[in-house]
């Protein structure tokens, strides 16, 4: 009798600890599903700014000292960064470069026939918040030929959290014709949305950094 009793309550331990079991599973299957997509790895490109203006701030559109802003559409584009979780990163570095608005590099290896635009700054160093905020003003990068065929409008960004750097480029979802011309973004397969600003107003556009550790 007691060995009768013994194995139920055996029986009903084990069936309690699988079904315990099965219940954290479920529960680290859904958290594993609210997980955010890290942004997809970039190419550095051969522009990367080796001669950089004194004026590094978030407006590129303005330089200090000089009488006019840069020719082109002025657009916002703003954003945070986040770990895989959704927490924010603070105080992550961001180095940020890009083309003209004719799709010009202030380069000395960029040979295209494309003015340069003085007036343009070209690059920005900023920090992100205590929200993992960052914002910069800009101008709509051109799309522009290359010897991997025509590149389109994107922005680079060197990112530097906490324990990880991440190399990427933003490219914007109203160019979507040209996007899916461009080789670089095809390459991006299945992580080509993590790479995409999307418009969040006039001129405005929202495009939120993921590293998988922050």
């Amino acid at each position: 009798m007691r060995d009768n009793q013994y194995h139920r309550i055996t029986r009903r331990a084990f069936a309690g600890s699988a079904l315990a079991a099965s219940i954290a599973l479920t529960g680290a299957a859904k958290a594993a599903d609210k997980m955010l997509r890290p942004t997809a790895l970039g190419d550095l490109g051969p522009f990367y700014p080796v001669e950089r203006l004194a004026d590094e701030d978030a407006d590129l559109t303005w330089i200090k000292g000089h009488a006019k802003r840069a020719i082109g559409n002025v657009i916002e584009v703003s954003g945070r960064v986040l770990d895989r979780h959704g927490n924010p990163v603070q105080g992550a570095d961001l180095e940020v470069w890009q083309a003209n608005s004719v799709g010009r590099y202030a380069h000395p290896n960029d040979t295209a026939t494309a003015s340069l635009d003085p007036d343009f700054q070209g690059y920005c160093q900023i920090r992100t918040g205590a929200g993992g905020d960052w914002r910069i003003t800009t101008i709509k990068p051109a799309a522009y030929d290359s010897p991997i065929g025509r590149r389109t409008p994107h922005i680079h960004f060197d990112v530097r959290g906490k324990s990880q750097r991440l190399v990427t480029q933003m490219y914007f979802s109203d160019d979507a014709a040209s996007n899916a011309a461009d080789m670089l973004y095809k390459g991006l397969g299945d992580w080509a949305d993590t790479a995409l600003a999307s418009l969040d107003g006039a001129a405005k556009y929202r495009w939120d950094i993921v590293l998988m550790d922050g």
